[in-house]
């Protein structure tokens, strides 16, 4: 357990340390002024989310890759996604809830039928090609956003956030998916091939 705990801690060292830096210098703006960055603050916030991303997107690619194809359509009981679902659905989120979370443009998938069409591959190729592109489109976006831009509020979900707080959603979200991969891998005898 000491083993795993020092792997989790020092990949995520990085990301929680840049967004609680963000988060003071946010606590500490003026009265009124609460809900606005420095430049600097959201640059540092930018840069973390995309060092995260980098780590978490390879961990996926690394998951996907090391699924044998017969295991794609697993679950581990009904009514839960199966490998492949859990796969294109980091992959959707690549091309569009992240770079759209911090106001950068979601990739052009087709019409809402060949989106759905999308969701449901099965193909070990087909995934790891998606994810490959999904991740490498949502790092150019955020690349690409001039931080002075994300030093205010943003809508997500209805909700009025800061970078840090849309940061922190996002990766918790990417974190949970991708926790839920290592689970699958783990009862089908799979060692995520980072812990080898």
């Amino acid at each position: 357990m000491p083993v795993v705990h020092s792997r989790v801690t020092s990949a995520l060292r990085v990301f929680p340390l840049a967004l609680a830096a963000a988060c003071l210098i946010t606590v500490a703006a003026p009265a009124g002024a609460q809900d606005v960055l420095s430049k600097e603050a959201a640059a540092a916030a930018k840069a973390s989310f995309l060092a995260d991303l980098d780590a978490t997107s390879s961990k996926f690619i690394q998951l996907a890759q090391a699924f044998p194809q017969d295991k794609y359509t697993w679950r581990p009981m009904e009514g839960v996604r199966s490998v492949s679902e859990v796969l294109m659905l980091a992959a959707f989120e690549g091309y569009t809830f992240i770079p759209n979370g911090f106001g950068g443009k979601p990739a052009s998938l087709g019409t809402p039928e060949e989106m759905a069409k999308l969701r449901t591959l099965t193909d070990k190729a087909q995934v790891v090609d998606h994810l490959n592109k999904a991740f490498a489109h949502a790092k150019k976006e955020i690349d690409a956003i001039d931080p002075s831009t994300l030093t205010g509020t943003h809508k997500l979900f209805g909700r009025d956030l800061t970078t840090p707080q849309i940061a922190t959603l996002i990766g918790g979200d990417l974190h949970e998916h991708l926790g839920q991969l290592i689970a699958y891998a783990r009862m089908n005898h799979i060692v995520p091939p980072w812990s080898k």
